[in-house]
């Protein structure tokens, strides 16, 4: 009987220690080195993460933290914010390989989703897309309002504050599709509440950056009266999204082909794609979300290699989120947090009720099951990479609210970002979706413990 905890113990101890030996190491190779090599230091950092991460995500889980949770508390303890192991010029370093893993999280989120689930989940979808998508904002928008005085709009003019509210209520509608599939690929959940899950978050992205172009469009006189209305957003958004759909679609096409054609060498391939991929959709300006997800989808949902393409992305499994999520850790300024937390805290919570709220009146509209019912609102909490994307674009469109509006959003985005993962694993396993015992070190733990008995 006591063979397990002894095992497991055990484990977590070796673990520890090899954790703690890497970072000492790390310490030592970064305050001694006396002619730092950028591409070494980088190489450096990005084993450090993944290692580092990895371990802790196990360390941690008996404490039924999400493993991407530890991803993202090994990168803000190494990051500049804290300790400084790996600087802020390696961080930035690092967004190649942070571009690779956000591609390849949209292609599985794309292959995750089936025809047959959304044509099931369609009720659903609509009540909850239509809530989220309008009493989330207008909450959002007049919490900013109420809280003007002690932010950094305090001095803005009565139609320059509402039109920051409008930019910042529909930035509030915006979702995490990395975050979603960091914590099933940690979980493999199945169930109502895990299928309602992936269509209201993948299809919430299409939606959130239209509105986007159309709010930037709209409060531009807000800003400088002088200023016409102007659709010139939505048209080159119009563009931009059917460019990335047909894209995707011609990719999702040549990967079915290729899949179909041989069985080797699909892992490379798919790094290939992400890499030339993303390069060519930056240089086209095409949204690299929506064209990997479509890709996904594609293959998933009219050909027959659905399940290899999931199959060869799943061998990346851990690493990609490690990367992703570590990066998104060690991005994260604590003195930008410090500034902005009162108010960012402020405006998570009447996020987070509003949600909720509107959660609960979708389902009950849609008569939904009793776990989506209960659960709907934890997989809407969280934030990432697309709205840190929609920051940027409404920086770009904005230059005289650029650093207030980024630096509120940012500080929203790490409160999100470490509240969000934690909520959808509990509810995930409280629905019964994914037993808090059906953890790969864990399952590794009872061979471990059978073996000794044996």
């Amino acid at each position: 009987m006591s063979a397990r905890p002894r095992a497991g113990l055990r484990r977590r101890l070796v673990q520890l220690a090899v954790l703690a030996i890497i970072t000492i190491v790390l310490y030592l190779a970064v305050r001694f080195a006396q002619a730092p090599n950028p591409t070494i230091e980088t190489i450096a950092a990005l084993g450090f993460l993944m290692l580092a991460g990895t371990l802790l995500s196990e360390i941690l889980e008996p404490l039924g933290l999400p493993h991407i949770t530890a991803y993202l508390v090994c990168g803000l303890v190494a990051g500049p914010s804290v300790s400084g192991l790996i600087a802020l010029p390696v961080v930035q370093n690092l967004a190649p390989v942070n571009t690779i893993a956000l591609a390849l999280i949209a292609l599985a989120g794309g292959a995750e989703l089936r025809l047959d689930d959304l044509r099931k989940n369609r009720r659903s979808l609509t009540w909850s897309t239509l809530l989220q998508h309008t009493g989330v904002p207008l909450a959002c928008a007049l919490a900013l309002i109420a809280v003007a005085p002690m932010s950094p709009f305090a001095t803005f003019s009565p139609s320059a504050l509402i039109g920051v509210a409008v930019l910042w209520g529909t930035l509030a509608a915006s979702r995490s599709p990395a975050v979603l599939l960091g914590v099933f690929s940690e979980l493999r959940p199945k169930g109502p509440l895990a299928s309602f899950s992936l269509a209201h978050v993948m299809f919430s992205d299409l939606v959130v950056i239209l509105m986007m172009a159309i709010a930037i469009a709209l409060v531009r006189p807000f800003f400088d009266p002088a200023m016409a209305l102007s659709f010139i957003e939505i048209r080159a958004l119009g563009f931009e999204m059917l460019g990335s759909v047909m894209l995707g679609g011609c990719v999702g096409i040549i990967l079915a082909i290729y899949f179909r054609l041989t069985e080797r060498s699909h892992l490379i391939v798919l790094l290939a794609i992400s890499v030339g991929l993303s390069e060519l959709i930056k240089y086209v300006r095409f949204d690299s979300l929506l064209c990997f997800l479509v890709a996904g989808f594609v293959v998933r949902n009219f050909t027959s290699q659905g399940e290899r393409l999931l199959h060869a992305i799943h061998q990346t499994g851990i690493l990609v989120f490690a990367v992703f999520f570590a990066v998104a850790g060690a991005k994260v300024d604590l003195v930008l947090l410090r500034d902005a937390g009162l108010v960012a805290i402020g405006l998570c919570a009447v996020r987070a009720l509003t949600t909720f709220i509107m959660a609960r009146a979708s389902s009950r509209l849609a008569g939904d099951h009793p776990s989506v019912r209960r659960w709907a609102f934890a997989p809407l909490i969280s934030q990432a990479g697309l709205t840190i994307g929609l920051t940027e674009v409404v920086a770009r469109a904005f230059p005289s609210i650029s650093a207030p509006f980024r630096a509120l959003a940012l500080a929203a985005v790490a409160i999100h970002e470490f509240v969000g993962p934690v909520l959808l694993k509990l509810a995930l396993v409280r629905a019964g979706e994914a037993p808090a015992g059906n953890t790969q070190a864990e399952a590794e733990e009872t061979r471990e413990s059978r073996g000794g008995i044996r």
